[in-house]
């Protein structure tokens, strides 16, 4: 479920396009400020200092009602004249995330892996061996890098990557990972992908 960071000084504004995304897209989750780094999308509402002290490497919406050609501070940058039509943002947040995960700054790189969300595909940089993934599998390395400063439990797995389906027990999930990794770390013990620490996972970065 990727993660939208919205700031705006119009709560007004905020709240009923944030209201607007949610009810026609239920796959994103809006953020606070406060949790930033777990960001995979930014919308900013007219002021882009509003995220200057940021360096996330993140696609950026930038609604703007000015009338003059705006430069991209970034070329990650994607401006949105206001007013808009909604069914034009959706379309372009939704292929957005796609843009995105199919350039290498899209790419997901931790211990001399590269994973490629949209390929479905983590190649191992030590050896250039390219292994293929199902979007499960991308989902859960997704979720463990993004939360890679904590240890994440079953239950975290079940409700972010899951969302907590009813025929998925933490089961299924330990059987996933087990999966994953005979895949990809063919038991040496330098090419580990994920550990388990204390009954949760983190990956091995």
């Amino acid at each position: 479920m990727p993660n939208i960071l919205f700031l705006s000084q119009d709560d007004v504004f905020k709240n009923d396009l944030s209201n607007q995304i949610i009810y026609h897209s239920a796959d994103y989750n809006i953020i606070e400020d406060n949790t930033a780094e777990k960001a995979d999308i930014v919308i900013i509402d007219e002021d882009i200092s509003l995220f200057a002290q940021k360096e996330l490497n993140l696609p950026i919406f930038l609604f703007s009602s000015a009338t003059e050609n705006i430069s991209d501070i970034r070329q990650n940058i994607h401006i949105i004249s206001k007013p808009a039509k909604l069914s034009y943002f959706l379309d372009e947040l939704h292929s957005c995330i796609n843009r995105f995960e199919n350039k290498s700054e899209g790419y997901i790189y931790f211990n001399r892996y590269e994973v490629r969300p949209i390929a479905k595909e983590i190649i191992n940089l030590r050896n250039q061996e390219v292994t293929k993934l199902t979007e499960k599998e991308v989902a859960i390395i997704k979720y463990l890098y993004k939360n890679q400063d904590r240890l994440v439990s079953k239950n975290d797995l079940l409700q972010e990557v899951w969302e907590y389906s009813p025929d998925v027990s933490t089961h299924t999930i330990e059987t996933h990972i087990y999966r994953l990794r005979q895949k990809v770390e063919h038991d040496s013990p330098d090419d580990q992908l994920i550990l388990t620490v204390e009954g949760g996972y983190r990956l091995k970065v």
